[in-house]
């Protein structure tokens, strides 16, 4: 028996060579895989541009189950499987209970008052972020036939903190509606006091306050809304100051947060300590309201409190 190598013929000016290896040890092909000199199909690149659109489905924070993102839109932001509240942006809050809007001070821009180290970018980098100015939106619309004057605070500005600018759109809202005989509706969500620009937030507790107070004189009428969180400075001023305090569920409601609390006088607190519930136990809320019930409770209580439409 030879040994398989390659042989080569002479013939002349043509040389053959003959690889006995392949010929006598080769797989054959068989018709599915083509013959020897077809090249592979190439794979087609996958598109960049997925089948499924983005944020078609988002995780809730309270159950941790993956929901529709339509689901959530549809339900005001409440998961259908847990009840869970998410944050909502303070436009809509509006567009949830209004059935018109005109927005007021839309001018009213925050600046760095005090020079506070990167407090500027941070502005910045806010307003292109979220579309806002400043952590609220005001402005007059109707809510129920009952011409309403309306702030509502925006979470995505350091979560609805009041500088100077929050606190002088409200305090100007709340004139227009001593002068135009409104009553007023507010959203209010707030961390508390914005550090940035020290002592100037702080007065706006007192600014605000003398501005709910003479509404109030007027004989109007002032709702809150306490939402998720209300805390700080907002809480110790016009967020309690309401003819009517409404609340959403489970909400966190209070001065300073639990944690802070437990840490002072290093106790536990009892469970449920500062949440709406907890809150209306005691008696510094009037009602808690299901968010998909709010417009229609708050259009119940103008009506009775303002009487005849007013338009």
């Amino acid at each position: 028996m030879f040994a398989a190598q390659d042989r080569s013929f002479d013939r002349g000016d043509t040389e053959l060579k003959f690889d006995f290896k392949k010929f006598f040890f080769r797989k054959p092909k068989n018709e599915l895989e083509g013959s020897e000199n077809e090249q592979p199909a190439k794979e087609e690149p996958k598109s960049s541009d997925a089948a499924i659109p983005e944020k078609l489905a988002e995780k809730c924070e309270g159950c941790g189950q993956i929901v529709l993102a339509d689901e959530f839109k549809a339900n005001y932001g409440v998961c259908p499987k847990c009840g869970h509240y998410r944050k909502i942006d303070a436009r809509a809050r509006i567009e949830m209970c209004l059935d018109e809007f005109e927005e007021l001070f839309s001018e009213e821009e925050s600046g760095n008052i005090l020079d506070f180290p990167g407090y500027t970018e941070k502005l910045e980098q806010l307003r292109a972020k979220t579309g806002e100015k400043d952590g609220a939106v005001c402005g007059v619309g109707m809510l129920g036939g009952v011409k309403t004057a309306v702030f509502s605070m925006d979470y995505r500005f350091t979560m609805g903190s009041m500088g100077h600018t929050v606190g002088e759109k409200i305090t100007k809202i709340f004139e227009y509606a001593t002068e135009n005989r409104l009553p007023v509706v507010g959203f209010v969500l707030s961390g508390g006091a914005r550090m940035q620009e020290g002592i100037i937030s702080l007065m706006q507790m007192a600014k605000t306050s003398a501005a709910v107070a003479k509404h109030g004189e007027a004989g109007l009428l002032y709702i809150s809304v306490l939402t998720d969180p209300t805390t700080g400075g907002v809480s110790a001023s016009f967020a309690f100051e309401a003819d009517i305090i409404m609340a959403e569920k489970g909400a966190l409601i209070g001065f300073a947060g639990p944690r802070v609390i437990e840490q002072t006088i290093r106790q536990k607190l009892p469970e449920g300590f500062q949440r709406a519930e907890f809150i209306e136990q005691k008696g510094f809320a009037d009602l808690i309201v299901e968010r998909r019930e709010m417009k229609e409770k708050l259009a119940a209580l103008l009506k009775l409190h303002c009487g005849e439409v007013i338009a």
